[in-house]
């Protein structure tokens, strides 16, 4: 699944390519991707004519900030475009003459004849177009409950005391509840408790006050040096202009099992932890 550095390349990517992207047409391939509003008609009626005006994103969220021609030709504000690409949700960028592979599920279109095409293989993504007037937090309930984003001044030392301090499960297992921290998933949970050289069968309560400091250190740079590789790709993963990202050339245990440690030349262990793998090296971290 895309996690913070691969999600905010896309965003990156989705806001340089559509700085006038107006609305103009709507096909929706699979109705089942929309997740909001129930009503699809009312979903295409109420896109239909949006500049869309700003893309941000919150944890593993897109959200793009919508603006309409009111009944008096002056702007408004039309709520927000939210996207959950799951495990193999993407956007491309074409021409409309590009014709729809099978795994497209909705295609959005502008007066100039360019697509952005929503291609999702698994088709566990999610939209949702959440209208002015309603709250996104309270209408997608994953967006609502998310933790602090690593970048933020609310990702502090004491933060990550309480939340450890109240803990007995693994730390990788905190690391990967998106009510504690947002946006980091497998991949960043093991590359970040491998930089900072703890288990990730350490229980989270255990883990000490200069442990919590590296860590939280690790787990900033690691997402930053992803984020500049263009994320990860080991499977689906594709930026909007069909591209790889490069960072899994630099992943120090992720999918290196059986690999010699960067550091120590030790063979790199694979074990899952709440049902998903865990790869990490038994000397380098304690």
């Amino acid at each position: 699944m895309p996690e913070l550095p691969e999600v905010e390349t896309v965003r990156k990517g989705l806001e340089k390519k559509l700085k006038d992207f107006i609305i103009s047409e709507i096909e929706e391939i699979r109705p089942s991707t929309i997740a909001f509003p129930a009503n699809k008609d009312e979903f295409v009626k109420g896109l239909t004519t949006s500049l869309i005006h700003k893309w941000s994103r919150r944890g593993k969220y897109l959200i793009a900030n919508l603006i309409k021609n009111s009944d008096h030709d002056t702007l408004k504000n039309n709520g927000h475009l939210v996207i959950h690409l799951r495990m193999t949700g993407h956007f491309n960028w074409l021409k409309r003459n590009n014709s729809p592979c099978k795994h497209t599920r909705v295609r959005f279109f502008d007066s100039q004849e360019n697509e952005l095409r929503f291609v999702d293989v698994r088709s566990f993504g999610q939209i949702w177009w959440i209208k002015e007037g309603l709250d996104p937090k309270k209408i997608i309930k994953g967006l609502g409950s998310l933790g602090p984003e690593p970048f933020s001044k609310d990702f502090n030392y004491e933060y990550l005391k309480k939340e450890f301090s109240k803990r007995s499960k693994s730390i990788k297992a905190v690391l990967l509840d998106q009510k504690i921290i947002a946006g980091i998933g497998n991949i960043y949970a093991d590359e970040s408790l491998f930089d900072a050289g703890i288990s990730p069968f350490r229980k989270a309560e255990t883990i000490k006050k200069s442990e919590i400091i590296k860590l939280r250190i690790s787990i900033i740079e690691v997402l930053k040096k992803s984020i500049g590789y263009g994320g990860t790709t080991f499977s689906d993963f594709r930026n909007i202009e069909g591209l790889n990202g490069n960072y899994s050339m630099q992943a120090s245990v992720y999918k290196r099992t059986g690999e010699k440690c960067k550091r120590c030349s030790n063979l790199i262990q694979r074990k899952k932890i709440t049902g998903r793998s865990t790869h990490w090296c038994s000397n380098c971290q304690k």
